[in-house]
């Protein structure tokens, strides 16, 4: 079990290594995960996996000394702050303990960079194999590569965990340069995106799938751009899921005083994510203002529709899963539904929507059920 000896031993290291690594999101903890804590504010999080389960994460960074200079970052070299480190061996027990306890399941591992990359991720794969040789660990590991890890390490990484990512930060170079005078989106990031694309299609590796995260309005950077780069990085590198953070400003780093990014922007980018990943829309039918952002007033998949009148309305008991798709207030899991229920019987009217999980003031202005507008229905249950 896990003693108390033990726990006092770590707790103030796991305090320090656990609270940072909370600046990686894309471990996805939980229905929001860039937002939702740890077990009292700590280092476990509940993580949403794969298969649509939801496991206790230990998300920890092995090391949080850093040579590189990221303007935004808590760990950045120049930074006045603890610096830390587990050792592989410390950290496998620990986690093993912790799986003993049952008060784990899965395991985010990353890191700094340390003074040099190399061996930094050396010690995180020494860590991922002791916790599967030694303690025989045949759970979920999510595993962060390093910029400038080797082919060699990358290989092995994908042998040892079920699911690894490199963080691309910015999206263009130029961008990139403004957070960083140290890394090289192409040859740091993107050459190592595409190492890992060609190894995970290889079905001995352990490794099904990658992730990436982007920082969003640290550099001026807008909407349109992040999703041309997200839009690439799936259909090029097939990347399973981006990330957006949203800035927020770290005492003690260049950018403290630069204002926080809304997370109502962050918001509307997971929204436009949703749609390339599930919806099929392609990065030219995202509508964007005038200066390349996003509306934080509504929603894209709205602003789409109402600007789209010669598609509309959707005959609901006709419509094919493209088409019903396109309607707002529809999503994979109502279209679902209402395919499986026509099988059955024609769906009658917006009560019937309603019970499939349709938000029915949205999507009635686009539908019609059986020939007959549901916005006029809506008015009448309305009355």
């Amino acid at each position: 079990m896990f003693s108390n000896l033990v726990y006092a031993m770590v707790e103030d290291k796991l305090n320090l290594l656990g609270g940072e690594a909370a600046y990686d999101l894309s471990c996805a903890c939980g229905t929001d995960p860039h937002r939702t804590r740890g077990i009292n504010g700590k280092w476990i999080y509940p993580t949403s996996m794969p298969d649509g389960s939801t496991k206790r994460t230990l998300k920890v960074l092995l090391d949080n000394a850093c040579h590189n200079d990221c303007q935004y970052c808590a760990q950045r070299a120049s930074r006045d702050t603890r610096r830390d480190r587990f050792l592989p061996d410390e950290l496998a027990k620990l986690f093993d303990n912790l799986l003993r306890a049952r008060l784990v399941d899965t395991l985010f591992l990353s890191s700094g960079l340390g003074g040099n990359a190399i061996r930094a991720m050396d010690r995180l794969i020494d860590t991922v194999e002791i916790i599967r040789k030694k303690f025989r660990y045949r759970g979920f590991v999510h595993l962060k590569i390093l910029p400038g890890a080797e082919l060699a390490q990358i290989e092995r990484s994908v042998q040892l965990a079920q699911r690894v990512s490199i963080n691309l930060e910015a999206p263009v170079q130029n961008r990139l340069e403004r957070l960083s005078h140290k890394k090289d989106l192409q040859s740091d990031m993107l050459q190592r995106m595409w190492w890992i694309t060609k190894l995970i299609r290889d079905p001995r590796n352990l490794a099904k799938g990658q992730t990436t995260q982007f920082v969003v309005g640290a550099t001026d950077e807008t909407d349109r751009e992040i999703v041309t780069a997200s839009s690439n990085l799936y259909d090029r590198y097939e990347v399973n899921r981006v990330y957006y953070s949203a800035f927020q400003p770290v005492s003690g780093t260049p950018l403290e005083h630069r204002p926080p990014t809304p997370f109502l922007r962050e918001h509307r980018l997971y929204q436009v994510d949703f749609l390339l990943r599930k919806y099929h829309f392609s990065k030219d039918e995202i509508p964007f203002e005038p200066g390349g952002h996003l509306s934080l007033r509504y929603d894209p998949k709205t602003i789409w529709a109402e600007s789209h009148p010669e598609f509309f309305p959707v005959e609901v008991n006709r419509a094919d899963r493209e088409q019903l798709l396109r309607v707002p207030g529809l999503g994979p899991t109502s279209v679902a539904k209402i395919l499986r229920s026509r099988k059955q019987s024609a769906i009658r009217d917006l009560f019937d929507l309603t019970k499939m999980g349709v938000r029915t003031k949205e999507a009635a202005a686009f539908l019609t059920i059986n020939g007959r507008s549901a916005r006029r229905q809506l008015d009448l249950f309305a009355v």
